[in-house]
């Protein structure tokens, strides 16, 4: 199953010349046969990153919103606040999987990640750090491999 998604990256000082994450995760997003349809950029402000998803969940052809930034414990990451608020489920296993295999690559500073996914409205959404590193590891490992099955999931 191909999915349509929105690619929403979180900063304050990443633009679409110095997004490596961004580019790499739409790369493989489409190597692997699934549309980017939407590609943006949002302050790392809780209101603006909201009024973001709200207007993604709106739009009825999205099934699966990927963040990029804000995940770890610096007063400017609130991606996961923001994000966290409006899920109606949460997926627990994704963080838990996603530090296990980034302890296995970078060590204990892992805990430090709080990736996050849920679902909201029939749509999926993976909160992930934005380094090069952290966006190809949760799409190749975690993301890519169960989409369709996620989205069968989800809409059955």
């Amino acid at each position: 199953m191909k999915a349509n998604c929105a690619l929403i990256i979180t900063t304050n000082t990443r633009t679409e010349e110095t997004d490596e994450s961004g580019r790499m995760a739409k790369r493989l997003l489409i190597e692997a046969g699934h549309k980017v349809a939407i590609h943006e950029f949002v302050d790392n402000d809780k209101a603006r990153i909201q009024g973001l998803m709200f207007r993604l969940l709106g739009n009825p052809t999205l099934q699966v919103i990927i963040t990029s930034g804000g995940t770890g414990i610096s007063v400017q990451d609130v991606t996961v606040e923001a994000v966290s608020e409006i899920l109606e489920k949460r997926i627990d296993g994704f963080g838990e999987l996603f530090r296990q295999l980034s302890y296995n690559e970078i060590g204990a500073v892992s805990m430090l990640s709080r990736a996050l996914a849920g679902t909201v409205r029939k749509k999926l959404i993976f909160c992930l750090p934005g380094s090069v590193t952290a966006m190809e590891l949760g799409l190749k490992k975690l993301i890519l491999p169960g989409l369709g099955h996620m989205i069968w999931e989800l809409n059955r």
